[in-house]
């Protein structure tokens, strides 16, 4: 994911630049479809080459040159290469897209995240897709969704902002005690200072969204941002300007209609003080 996306920056600058690939591979003393290569993120390119491409496109934000440079070096293996097989490409992108990232922003209206739920929350909710799966594909999903939650701690946790929509904290999936249980880790992570839930209560307003997961990856500058939709058919990848402009706005409008953190941790608690009636 990191590799392909370096590609298709370099591609947008080739393209602002107004060259055709072979007019930027004549310049580089390169070919076309070595540059097409390195623009699809099959060919790994080097630091010193993303410069120099960035000089040959006339780029003049080095901010950005210096962020591509540092992507390069092929593939980055991480824990998510042992689900290579097994998992959908998109799970693992997501993954490595997390790992990567600098900050994130977060909006669950059904569904509580993937990032901030139980094992058995995770279960729950895996066990009643269509089509079923196997016992032995919810485990690896499972077990895949709890390893995410990685980033989360360690010497450098990323920085996440959840908004949760009063509707995805009453929504009882697995029964009573695996939603108390799920009520309780929330509360247990809001208490980290890496992490801020922010709860939409019902009757606060309405906000431009469809109701699908949306994770707003931070890049190492703003222009590598990234954002995930999380579908019902899989997941999807948005990286352009407009598209970027447009879910910063959804989540800004939505945080916007938010509990302050702590009025959203005395809601988290009522709830699960009400599945206890």
């Amino acid at each position: 994911m990191r590799q392909r996306r370096l590609g298709t920056e370099l591609r947008r600058l080739r393209e602002q630049a107004d060259l055709s690939a072979t007019a930027a591979g004549a310049q580089m003393g390169s070919s076309q479809s070595r540059v097409s290569s390195i623009e699809s993120g099959g060919y790994a390119v080097s630091a010193d080459r993303v410069r120099a491409m960035g000089r040959e496109y006339r780029c003049a934000d080095r901010e950005l040159i210096e962020a591509l440079a540092r992507m390069t070096g092929g593939r980055t293996r991480g824990w998510w290469d042992e689900y290579r097989d097994i998992l959908p490409a998109g799970m693992l992108d997501l993954a490595e897209l997390e790992h990567h990232a600098s900050s994130m922003r977060i909006a669950s209206v059904i569904h509580l995240p993937g990032i901030l739920q139980t094992r058995e929350h995770a279960r729950a909710v895996i066990s009643d897709v269509v089509p079923p799966l196997e016992p032995y594909e919810v485990e690896h999903r499972g077990s895949y969704r709890i390893k995410r939650q990685a980033v989360l701690h360690g010497e450098h946790p990323v920085e996440v902002t959840a908004i949760l929509h009063e509707a995805a904290l009453r929504m009882d999936f697995g029964g009573p005690d695996v939603a108390r249980a799920q009520l309780t880790y929330l509360l247990e992570m809001a208490e980290r200072d890496n992490v801020t839930l922010r709860v939409i209560p019902f009757g606060s307003g309405t906000f431009p969204s469809s109701g699908q997961g949306i994770i707003y990856l931070g890049g190492e500058v703003q222009h590598l941002d990234t954002v995930q939709l999380d579908t019902d058919h899989g997941s999807e990848f948005l990286d352009t300007q407009p598209q970027l402009a447009r879910y910063r706005h959804t989540l800004d409008r939505m945080e916007a209609l938010a509990l302050a953190p702590a009025g959203s941790q005395d809601m988290i608690d009522r709830i699960q003080r009400d599945l206890r009636r």
